[in-house]
């Protein structure tokens, strides 16, 4: 196995994508997020607002078509699409897939908060088999693709979020917490899926095909909390739509998300984070590490005291 790179601030911010100050919001990235279900929207949700304020230009929340009414607006700043169903809740593949394709998007999330079911299995694997953005698959989406042999045999580039047991359901056996076990189980899978994988938990692995592997620094009690992996795949999938490469976004990703979770830790403790906390502080987080990237590279400080004093 490749040595680890340990992630932290000069690493990773590096990484930042650049925004050019007369881009327009297509320029920065289309991204559609295939999530949801009646008893799991607010995963949905928690992606969603996670992407806008991971710098997705725009975010499009495809749900099933019966469930449109109730997102509609729950993120302010998104759109939605009314996937077409066979009955209520229940997506038909073939055509939510078409409509899905016509957004053009530049990166897919899938997965928070799907239903389970034949149907959800369908979709997640056209869109696993299919050509065209790269995806994050998540959560449900792990899931439908955990009985199906070989699904990594042909398709698009994707970045894999499983936590420990949608690990063990794709890869056939547990992985334990030893952080050892933990990159060496990443690194594999990683190799023999062709795909990046970031196993979650306790200072999070991220895994590339080709053998490079990452830790991230962050064990954070308070992110053990409900929907803060969903706040994770729309964090990476925003990453992808604004044209980074898969394990580039993964990483940035990972550590965004971490890094604002310590942040939140510092005030409220151990307990009392609540994923919809996150969204806001990896934008303020993207923000420390742009600076830090135009420092290193020699750039321009952007800070409107910096500018006072420059003048």
């Amino acid at each position: 196995m490749s040595d680890i790179e340990a992630l932290d601030d000069k690493s990773v911010a590096r990484l930042v994508p650049t925004r050019d100050p007369a881009a327009h919001k297509g320029d920065n990235g289309i991204l559609v997020v295939v999530a949801g279900s009646l008893d799991y929207l607010g995963a949905a949700l928690l992606a969603t607002s996670a992407a806008t304020r991971a710098g997705a230009g725009l975010v499009c929340l495809a749900v099933p078509a019966s469930l449109q009414p109730l997102v509609a607006g729950g993120v302010v700043e998104a759109i939605t699409l009314g996937l077409t169903e066979t009955s209520p809740g229940e997506v038909e593949p073939a055509g939510a897939l078409a409509q899905i394709v016509e957004r053009k998007p530049d990166a897919l999330v899938v997965g928070p908060g799907l239903r389970a079911g034949v149907a959800t299995v369908a979709l997640v694997a056209s869109i696993v088999s299919g050509q065209g953005a790269p995806a994050v698959i998540d959560a449900e989406a792990l899931n439908s693709l955990a009985g199906r042999p070989e699904w990594w045999a042909v398709g698009r580039q994707l970045v894999l979020t499983p936590h420990a047991g949608e690990f063990a359901r794709l890869d056939g056996s547990p992985v334990g917490p030893d952080d050892g076990e933990r990159a060496t189980r990443a690194a594999a899978a990683a190799r023999r899926w062709g795909r990046v994988v970031v196993l979650k938990g306790a200072r999070t692995v991220i895994a590339a095909p080709d053998g490079r592997i990452a830790r991230s620094p962050f064990a954070v009690a308070a992110l053990a909390t409900a929907g803060t992996g969903d706040v994770l795949a729309g964090t990476i999938g925003a990453l992808l739509a604004q044209g980074m490469d898969p394990y580039d976004a993964a990483r940035l990703g990972v550590y965004l998300h971490g890094a604002a979770g310590a942040a939140i830790a510092e005030r409220l403790g151990d307990a009392g984070l609540v994923a919809s906390d996150l969204p806001p502080a990896i934008a303020r987080v993207r923000r420390d590490l742009a600076t830090v990237r135009d420092r290193l590279e020699g750039g321009r400080r952007l800070g409107f005291a910096d500018r006072v004093r420059e003048a």
